[in-house]
């Protein structure tokens, strides 16, 4: 007899347990994990299909998407031609409408601005330098400038003007942020009690609070010849109440960072500024990223306290046109409407935020 060579076959890999993976799998881990989730999901699931099919019938099924308000009146659901005839009150406030196309072409730059830099179009220092642009864009909303015609500050509002405060904020109070935090952690003594008494007593009082000190009690303090308009004050009030949170968020970062980073910079020669400049920051905001999307979050839906200072913005724009007397009784709309808008801008900052954090060390050098 002759031994014939045994061969060894690899079996051929078997599928998965229908109970780990697809769609069961994901049900049992995220919402049927134990007794209490079931009751939770089971409550929850209850409540959407009481809720969802009257919501949806209100805002889409029976609701006027044509004509006037009395077209409206005579259905039960929503009244959209309302949100259609205030547009423009609701974007601009009651800026010039024969000048409207100032603040359309501004609005279009800043979107597209806002797309090349989230798809990573621009890169170094094309990014700072795109960005820099937008003060022209400024100049020709506000006018005086080229020989425009001049707009008062009084007639600016709606969504423009939140954007406006918001993004303004945050461009200025980011690197304010840094400088403040980075006083408090690497500064003298005295350096660091001042920024500690600045962020202490900024992140002390409450926004409202700010807000009236900037537009009652700034121009007390100011020499009679020099006159600063309202809006420009809550702006700078809006500010120094962002730097001090960004400070602290900075401050977090900053002490995240392991000494062995700057000695080793050190050690190879590099000046401390430069360390600090090019070494520690870079990490430190990256360590807080998440922390300083949410700031900037923050700051534009806490612009919507402006209205307490006589100005409004885009929350006051659609308080007032509810308060329409041809349009009365549709305030739900009105408020529907602003909250689509704060949430769509929200979540879209929240998205860059990930996609920042997706993109790594990259995206912070880029």
């Amino acid at each position: 007899m002759t031994d014939e060579a045994i061969v060894f076959k690899p079996t051929p890999p078997r599928p998965a347990p229908s109970a780990r993976i697809g769609l069961l799998a994901w049900l049992r881990a995220n919402l049927f994990g134990g007794w209490k989730d079931t009751i939770i999901t089971l409550f929850l699931l209850g409540m959407l299909a009481a809720v969802v099919p009257r919501l949806f019938d209100w805002l889409v099924l029976d609701a006027t998407f044509t004509g006037d308000a009395g077209s409206c009146r005579l259905n039960d659901g929503a009244c959209w031609p309302f949100v259609v005839d205030k547009f423009n009150v609701l974007m601009m406030g009651v800026y010039p409408q024969d000048l409207a196309w100032r603040p359309a072409i501004a609005a279009v730059a800043l979107i597209v601005l806002a797309g090349l830099t989230y798809t990573n179009r621009l890169r170094g220092f094309a990014v700072i330098a795109a960005w820099s642009v937008l003060p022209v864009f400024a100049l020709i909303m506000i006018g005086g400038a080229f020989g425009m015609q001049d707009v008062d500050q009084s007639l600016w509002g709606g969504l423009m003007l939140s954007v406006l405060l918001a993004l303004v904020g945050v461009i200025v109070s980011i690197p304010l942020g840094v400088i403040l935090a980075l006083g408090r952690f690497y500064g003298t003594p005295v350096v660091k009690s001042l920024c500690v008494a600045f962020i202490e007593l900024l992140r002390g009082v409450p926004l409202i609070t700010i807000l009236f000190m900037a537009s009652v009690m700034m121009p007390l303090f100011l020499p009679p010849e020099v006159v600063i308009n309202n809006l420009l004050r809550i702006q700078i009030g809006l500010i120094l109440f962002s730097a001090a949170y960004m400070a602290e968020v900075v401050r977090g970062g900053l002490q995240a960072i392991p000494p062995g980073q700057t000695e080793a910079s050190l050690a190879l020669g590099v000046s401390r500024t430069r360390t600090i400049a090019f070494v520690v920051v870079p990490q430190a905001l990256r360590h807080v990223l998440p922390p300083l999307v949410g700031r900037c979050i923050a700051l534009f839906k806490d612009t919507s306290l402006v209205i307490i200072v006589g100005l409004l913005d885009f929350l006051g724009m659609v308080k007032n046109a509810a308060l329409d007397a041809d349009w009365l009784g549709f305030q739900a709309e009105a408020y529907i409407f602003a909250a689509f808008v704060y949430w769509s801008i929200c979540y879209g900052l929240s998205l860059y935020g990930r996609e920042l954090e997706r993109r790594g060390p990259s995206a912070h050098t880029a």
